[in-house]
Parts: structure tokens; C-alpha cells; sequence
């Protein structure tokens, strides 16, 4: 078993009978999607909230209950994976486009667990390029923006065309290497106007679940 499994599976053990459900997107989440499902099957009852087209289709496969955010007043425990995580357990999300959906989701949870492998934990956040969701009218203006500030932008592709998200939205990824302050750079760039929203989850996971090598460790929020 991968680790991305082994923190999947681990997540499944949080969950209680009669829960409302966040599934995050992306290849960790697959996992816990499909353990879910099993555990669905044999007799657990939950519903659920996705974060993304992609996901909801997986879900719904799988014989999964997907209702909308709209239709629930908060959301159990949200599980979902992460592109980097930090020891202040902050972290990079939106290599899979849903950073949007992910964030309003884990707004609106009790608790938010990420299950990644071991390569995800970091020292420092930054090496994986930072996404930002950003509306189509005047992007250019945008990357011209984060170019003068030595952002390094590159706008996302989805072969020749570009990258639209489940909300309609474009994708610009910020190749910054290294963060010094998540915070503050969060802060500094969502007041951009045309940006939509920002691929740094701050003080949002209140547990990370890591597979390592044939073990788990799992990190709470201070």
C-alpha cells in the first residue's frame, strides 16, 4: 500500500455514523473516496458535500449521497488532501483546479483533515508553484501585475487551451520557491482585484494525517 493510501484509509477512522461529509479533489482523495464507499456499504451512513465536478462524479459512482453546500448547515469534517503542508500545518492547495470550492467547503466545516504522503510535508511552503483563481476579463493585466512583482506567473493550460475551473474561472500559478510569510502574502494578493481566490489554506487543517513509508503520523493545530 502507497502512502497516499495508507493517509487516506487512516482518515476513515475519524468518521462516525450520521456525519456530513466534505470530499476534497485530487489523486490522495481518490483513495478515501473509494474506502468510503466500502465502508458505505457496509452500513455507514453519511452525506456528502464535493468540492469538485470530478470528485462528485467519483462519488456519486460509487454509491456515494452528494447533496449541495446549500442544503446543509455545516459540514462534520471535511477530509482532503494538500500540494504542501508546513509544521504550522498551513499549506498549498489548487494543483487540481478546485481551490475555490475547497475553501468555501472547509469555511464551512467543524474540522478539516488533510491526508498526504510524505514528500508533501515541507520546511518551508513554496516550491510547489502557488495557485490563484483568477476571472477571465483582463487576465493579462494580472499576469503583468504578478510579473512586476517578481511573482513569476505562468497561466495554466489544459493542452492549447487555458484552464477553466468548475466555477468558470482561470487558473494563474505563482512560481515563488520559497514563502516567508503565508499570511501575509495570502492577505497581499486576494486584495488584487481580479483575483478570485488564493491557493494558501492558513490556519484552516485542523489535523494532517501523513503516510510514511509503512506507518502514519498524524499532526494536530497547536
Amino acid at each position: 500500500m502507497n502512502e497516499k493510501q495508507l493517509a487516506a484509509e487512516k482518515s476513515v477512522e475519524f468518521i462516525k455514523d450520521g456525519m456530513t461529509l466534505g470530499l476534497g479533489t485530487g489523486s490522495t482523495v481518490f483513495f478515501f473516496v473509494n474506502k468510503l464507499a466500502e465502508q458505505i456499504q457496509q452500513g455507514l451512513k453519511v452525506k456528502c458535500v464535493s468540492t469538485s465536478k470530478q470528485t462528485s462524479n467519483l462519488a456519486k459512482n460509487l454509491g456515494i449521497k452528494v447533496v449541495s453546500l446549500n442544503e446543509v448547515d455545516y459540514i462534520d469534517i471535511t477530509i482532503d488532501g494538500a500540494d504542501e503542508v508546513d509544521k504550522n500545518l498551513n499549506g498549498i492547495k489548487g494543483g487540481g483546479g478546485a481551490l475555490l470550492f475547497e475553501k468555501i467547503v472547509s469555511a464551512a466545516s467543524h474540522r478539516v483533515i488533510w491526508i498526504v504522503d510524505s514528500s508533501k510535508y515541507v520546511e518551508r511552503l513554496g516550491k510547489f508553484p502557488l495557485p490563484v483563481e483568477i476571472i477571465p476579463y483582463g487576465s493579462n493585466h494580472l499576469i503583468k501585475k504578478f510579473q512586476k512583482l517578481d511573482y513569476n506567473p505562468e497561466l495554466r493550460k489544459m493542452g492549447d487551451e487555458n484552464f477553466i475551473t468548475d466555477s468558470g474561472n482561470e487558473v494563474i500559478d505563482l512560481n515563488l520557491n520559497k514563502i516567508e510569510d503565508p499570511i501575509k502574502l495570502e492577505q497581499k494578493i486576494k486584495l488584487i482585484p481580479g483575483v478570485v481566490e488564493v491557493g494558501l489554506f492558513n490556519n484552516i487543517a485542523d489535523t494532517v494525517i501523513i503516510g510514511k513509508g509503512n506507518s502514519i503520523e498524524i499532526l494536530y493545530r497547536a
